[in-house]
């Protein structure tokens, strides 16, 4: 279903240059401002007709997801998401202790802070703080958007330094930014792998597997983004909405995550696949129940 709208998308340039061309007959006296207008005419059409298959697809996909078990997202598991993650990002289960850490660890991607790991140089960090001020037009981080737009993209502190983790500290202690936090989180990482996840026709486990991978790998087309392996998965293995096996499937998920993992860096720790989301897959805990046990960078965590 998503690669059929993924073409049909892809196929709208071309729709829309056959479309103009047969709006004007061969030989016709029509002006070229009226040619022009046909053109735009056209191209305007074919982008509404885009629009509305793409509604209409995502209406069906929302009956789909709302007539499946809440997994992931129902209240505990949510939260056990939250934990599991803050393990592998903070070495902690209380993931609301991280709203204000911010550091650089030298990894390309500038300042990562916050409780998803937001970062100045892969954009989420200043779409955060753009949507934040939008609310809070006189929040502490508002100074700052020159230099964060600046650095986008970039591993560059010019413009943040000084000034900028101490204002992300302090202004990591107001409830509003907290909760700006947690909403961009789920907005841009946790609601989308989720759905994708069941649309795939995965389980709880699953559909964490596909939020980690959300949140550590981006949700980019790129070979070693989140869709960029979930395509390279489907060439291995079907998922269950196709009629696979869902351990297979995520098993070759994972193979391609940890890949990805040490083509970005040789030495990569992947104790995130190894050790927790490929044992709970062994065991055959696909609905991610507890208790659960699991060991990151070398430390073990329990949820009773």
């Amino acid at each position: 279903m998503k690669r059929t709208s993924c073409l049909l998308l892809a196929a709208v340039p071309v729709l829309v240059t056959a479309a103009a061309y047969f709006l004007v007959p061969a030989g016709s006296s029509e002006a070229p401002g009226d040619r022009a207008a046909a053109s735009q005419q056209a191209r305007e059409d074919a982008k509404a007709k885009a629009e509305r298959a793409a509604a209409a697809e995502r209406a069906a996909d929302d009956k789909v997801i709302a007539s499946l078990p809440p997994g992931l997202a129902a209240p505990d598991k949510r939260e056990l998401a939250h934990r599991i993650l803050a393990t592998s990002a903070a070495s902690t289960l209380n993931w609301r202790a991280s709203y204000g850490s911010i550091k650089d660890h030298g990894d390309g991607l500038g300042y990562t802070a916050g409780i998803a790991g937001f970062c100045t140089g892969t954009h989420d960090l200043l779409a955060l703080v753009e949507r934040y001020t939008a609310d809070h037009p006189d929040n502490g981080l508002a100074r700052f958007l020159p230099a964060l737009r600046e650095v986008d993209g970039t591993d560059s502190h010019e413009g943040l330094d000084p000034g900028f983790t101490e204002a992300w500290k302090a202004e990591a202690e107001v409830p509003a930014f907290q909760r700006a936090q947690e909403e961009e989180r789920d907005r841009v990482y946790f609601d989308p792998a989720v759905r994708l996840a069941k649309l795939d026709g995965l389980g709880t486990l699953g559909q964490f597997v596909y939020y980690d991978a959300m949140v550590f790998h981006g949700p980019d087309t790129s070979p070693e983004g989140f869709y960029g392996m979930r395509e390279r998965a489907l060439d291995k293995a079907a998922t269950p909405a196709m009629g696979g096996d869902e351990r297979a499937y995520l098993g070759a998920f994972l193979d391609i995550r940890r890949d990805a993992m040490r083509a970005k860096k040789a030495t990569a720790d992947t104790s995130r696949v190894d050790t927790a989301q490929r044992r709970w897959l062994n065991a055959g805990n696909l609905g991610l129940n507890t208790p659960l046990e699991w060991a990151m960078y070398g430390e073990t965590y329990k949820v009773p």
